[in-house]
This record gives structure tokens, C-alpha cells and sequence, in this order.
């Protein structure tokens, strides 16, 4: 176990591969924090994306839920909570080790944020859209942070 989190930064990473390798390092004991949120990316076209998250959010009524996020480091974190095993003690524990934020707050400025190889986005062929993107199409106002 490590005291010192690991920062990952989420610019150009895609977001299920980025969550899944997050939730395999909190299992394993370690802090992580992910910055620069709102850059990570969801890919496919952007009807299928908006539509499918559309419907996702319209679920019940206003008053009686559920409720879902929209800002993007709620969707990031939620994102990285269905990947852990959320009903037992150890995957709560995991997701308390998890710290996530839009842009790189003050006190992470001059730290290199690492990279995941297997999540990046570069090489893909398809089109894309940001979770940024995503969350002021679902309602999120940023100036709100």
C-alpha cells in the first residue's frame, strides 16, 4: 500500500478502458486521482452517444429518481464505481481511495499526471466525443462547478 496517490491525467484517454485499469489499482491498495476529467473521452457517433444518454437520464420522474449525474467528474467517478465490486466492504473501501476532478486543481499544478498506454484514444478510427461534450449536451452548466 502506498500513502501517495497516483495522479492520472484523463486528457485523451478513453473512458471505459481508463476506468476499468483505475478500479484494478484502487482494488490493489492504491490512491489514485484523475484530473482533467471533462477531456476524457467516449467514442462513437455523437447521435448514438447523446441519444442513449438521453434516455438513460429521462428514467422515472424529477422528484422520485433515479437520480444521475452531469457534471463530469460525477460521471467519471460513477463510471469507475460500476467497475468495482460496490457491494462489498472492499469495494467501497476502493472507491473511497478515488479522487476525481475537473481540470488540475491548484495543489496538483506542478505534478506530471501519468498516462494510460492501453486507454488512449489516439490510434482510434471512429468518431468521438468528450465527456465535457457529453455533460453541457445532458444539462451541466459550467460555470456551476
Amino acid at each position: 500500500m502506498t500513502s501517495e496517490a497516483s495522479v492520472i491525467d484523463a486528457s485523451g484517454l478513453l473512458l471505459g478502458r481508463m476506468a476499468s485499469v483505475v478500479a484494478k489499482r484502487l482494488l490493489s491498495g492504491e490512491k489514485v486521482t484523475v484530473v482533467n476529467a471533462e477531456k476524457a473521452i467516449v467514442s462513437g457517433r455523437r447521435g448514438f452517444i447523446l441519444t442513449s444518454r438521453k434516455r438513460f437520464l429521462e428514467v422515472g420522474s424529477f422528484r422520485k429518481g433515479p437520480h444521475h449525474p452531469r457534471r463530469p467528474d460525477t460521471i467519471v467517478r460513477r463510471t469507475v464505481r460500476g467497475m468495482l465490486p460496490w457491494r462489498n466492504p472492499r469495494g467501497r473501501e476502493a472507491y473511497r481511495r478515488l479522487k476525481v476532478h475537473i481540470g488540475v486543481p491548484d495543489e496538483l499544478r506542478g505534478v506530471t499526471g501519468q498516462g494510460i498506454p492501453e486507454a488512449d484514444a489516439s490510434q482510434l478510427k471512429c468518431r468521438s466525443m468528450t465527456i465535457g461534450q457529453i455533460a453541457q449536451e445532458i444539462g451541466w452548466k459550467r460555470g456551476g462547478e
